[in-house]
């Protein structure tokens, strides 16, 4: 290869890189823009595009294009972006979503629903899940609930604290120690 076929060959390639980090970046604009972009995004051939597109449109919340991304979710084939989708619809107010992504925790993708569920406003919506998922999802659900548990998180594990099976009650003494742990530290004065 010759000096200049390889510095066409690398220009190629500094451009290609080029146009994808511009694809994975978050516009600028107004909510509304946003989440105009967003959606276009949804159509890229790069699977990591259209699952940071999905994530865009939880964050903002768009309910005017729920029906939009009903459809894609619907066509959509990659795994991780179908999950992204769901969390997008969850957030644009289909409560049922929450279900498939409660179920990804006992999936390849499970950081990637963890990663949503901590975002949660209120562990609230998990309490009625946690007692009917298989031990693995009960498991990460309790490491979820550690991250963003509350008083009555507290009430609402109790019972996994002495359950048969040692992990699941591991994982609910450590939910309950880190919960603990926060509302200890928010209610105590400033070390400042």
């Amino acid at each position: 290869m010759t000096y200049r076929m390889m510095l066409l060959f690398l220009t190629a390639v500094v451009a290609a890189a080029n146009a994808r980090a511009q694809d994975l970046t978050l516009y600028a604009g107004s909510a509304e823009e946003r989440a105009a972009v967003a959606v276009q995004r949804l159509t890229n051939k790069d699977a990591l595009v259209r699952q940071r597109a999905a994530e865009e449109l939880a964050r903002l919340r768009a309910i005017n294009k729920r029906k939009l991304v009903e459809g894609y979710r619907l066509q959509e084939k990659n795994k991780r972006v179908q999950l992204a989708l769901d969390w997008a619809l969850y957030r644009m107010g289909k409560s049922e979503n929450l279900y498939a992504i409660v179920r990804a925790l006992d999936s390849p993708r499970h950081n990637q629903a963890y990663a949503y569920l901590i975002e949660l406003e209120s562990p609230e919506p998990l309490y009625p899940i946690l007692s009917r998922v298989n031990d693995k999802t009960q498991i990460r659900l309790l490491e979820v609930l550690a991250r963003i548990g509350d008083a009555e998180t507290l009430k609402r594990i109790e019972p996994f604290l002495s359950a048969t099976d040692a992990r699941i009650a591991d994982a609910a003494r450590f939910a309950e120690r880190e919960i603990k742990l926060r509302l200890e530290s928010r209610s105590s004065p400033s070390a400042h």
